[in-house]
């Protein structure tokens, strides 16, 4: 998984369990992280500015650190490692793009101890967040570091022409080797504040193979479902005004199709919801206590890194929204199925898992024992088919237009009942004045039918045009029928239809 998925649970219980990562205690390589690190963005600084040349995607920089120092490099405690760092320069590039300093990247790595975070996934990767809050450090593993110097051509492309996108913002890739051991490492944006309190977290990928969280995460205090988990909580899915919804998925199908054209799949959206309630606003400010004064009030040094502004363009009235209200932390405002108000962080993770070999191989064997489609390894084409699809039809809704309140409905009511009841009177006029206007072409028919037989006497050589029976029988039909209704509703007609008839 990706950016802190992993919900910025710290796993308090395990504090005094230090954990393990290829053999390397995790308070090693968070030292060597920092040390190199600040190494390496330190020296930077001294090259001078140019443009992204196609070669300096593949350039390599490794510098040795003692743990007895250099006249390069500080004395440490730590056993002598090597730091190596990837495409300094295009990182660089990508890093300005998103106003983001080196004096302020340094400051958010190497001034205070990173936090590490437990791990819902089934990568065994590390992650560590930094204590403003903002960097998601995440372990890689040598396949997935590859695939990335590979993705950042393309990678910058993309970001050139969007910089507003859900896909993970990478800022930088390393390699800590000590002792015959090679930590990649990869320095991504932060997608759930910890200073928000996420009360659901979800990572989702729109399969439901075995796409339910383990007894084991559900223990934990911050908890990170999965699909079927949220289908069940979610039933019916969370609600955006039109504006909203149309931003969010068409940023969703973009970045989709970015992934599909680099063969990219098995990613996910990583979902935390905030509810907005106030019963909860004194366990807000105490978590928010324990955060850094510059993340409590949302003053994010990192452009386009939070939800709302990675779904609006530029210009839009979102970025009002989150300077006016910073509370809000650049959540997605959105609603549940009951009402509840609700902010919602969200980023697309683990994309840097290429349809292989492997993963044709497992794809191929699930699909022989279970439903192949509906089997999270899949071609990258129906992978992102399936995903938006589950999004726009189980997860993301569009607020339909409000019901009126009663009142309003019977102020509705009474004005429609009064225009039907005048369109009926009107056309109701109209069809007496056009069947008295019949009536009265009928009787002048009937004397032009006087006139032609009286002619015919004095033209011998002329056929009287009698109509046939049926033409009669309909005719006497229609008088009668036709009589009546003026009889009923002109009884003082009567005698001026007669005279004309005459």
């Amino acid at each position: 998984m990706s950016s802190a998925a992993e919900n910025g649970d710290a796993a308090p219980g395990k504090q005094n369990e230090e954990k393990t990562y290829k053999k390397t205690a995790s308070s090693a390589i968070k030292g060597a992280i920092q040390l190199g690190i600040g190494y390496t963005v330190g020296n930077l600084t001294s090259k001078p500015d140019r443009d992204v040349l196609m070669q300096d995607f593949y350039v390599v920089e490794s510098v040795f650190l003692p743990s007895e120092g250099s006249n390069l490099t500080p004395a440490h405690h730590y056993p002598d490692f090597r730091f190596k760092t990837y495409a300094p320069l295009a990182f660089r590039y990508f890093r300005e793009l998103f106003g983001i300093k080196p004096d302020d990247y340094l400051y958010s790595i190497c001034s205070e101890p990173l936090i590490e975070l437990s791990n819902p996934g089934a990568s065994g990767s590390l992650f560590f967040v930094t204590s403003d809050d903002e960097f998601i450090i995440k372990t890689v593993q040598h396949k997935e570091a590859e695939f990335l110097q590979k993705l950042l051509p393309g990678y910058y492309m993309n970001l050139n022409q969007n910089p507003r996108t859900l896909l993970p913002k990478f800022y930088g890739l390393y390699c800590m080797q000590s002792g015959g051991i090679n930590i990649r490492i990869v320095v991504m944006n932060n997608v759930l504040p910890r200073s928000m309190r996420m009360h659901f977290t979800y990572d989702l990928k729109g399969s439901t193979y075995k796409r339910r969280a383990s007894r084991k995460e559900r223990e934990k205090s911050n908890p990170t479902f999965k699909d079927l988990d949220f289908l069940q909580d979610m039933h019916e899915g969370l609600y955006f005004d039109t504006e909203t919804y149309n931003a969010l998925m068409k940023t969703l199908q973009r970045d989709c199709r970015v992934l599909e054209s680099f063969k990219i799949m098995d990613y996910s959206l990583l979902l935390g919801i905030h509810i907005l309630d106030h019963s909860l606003k004194e366990k807000e400010e105490e978590i928010s206590q324990n955060v850094p004064d510059a993340k409590r009030f949302g003053m994010q040094k990192v452009l386009y890194s939070t939800a709302m502004e990675s779904i609006q363009g530029p210009g839009k009235s979102g970025d009002g929204i989150i300077t006016e209200n910073p509370d809000t932390m650049g959540g997605i405002p959105a609603k549940s199925h009951k009402g509840e108000k609700l902010l919602l962080f969200m980023g697309i993770i683990d994309i840097l898992q290429s349809y292989r070999l492997m993963k044709k191989l497992e794809h191929s064997w699930k699909a022989l024992v279970y439903d192949g489609d509906t089997v999270s390894v899949h071609r990258p084409s129906f992978y992102a088919d399936r995903f938006l699809k589950f999004m726009n039809s189980r997860v993301f809704k569009k607020i339909q237009a409000l019901k009126a309140s009663p009142s309003k409905k019977r102020c509705n009511s009474i004005a429609a009942l009064k225009a039907t009841s005048q369109e009926i009177v009107s056309s109701i006029s109209q069809e007496w004045k056009d069947e008295k206007r019949d009536l009265l072409t009928e009787g002048q028919s009937f004397s032009s039918l006087d006139e032609e037989a009286l002619g015919s006497r004095h033209r011998p050589d002329l056929v009287p045009s009698t109509p046939s029976l049926f033409e009669a029988a309909s005719l006497a039909t229609t008088i009668s029928s036709s009589s009546l209704y003026v009889n009923e509703h002109y009884p003082h007609d009567r005698t001026t239809l007669y005279s004309s008839s005459k």
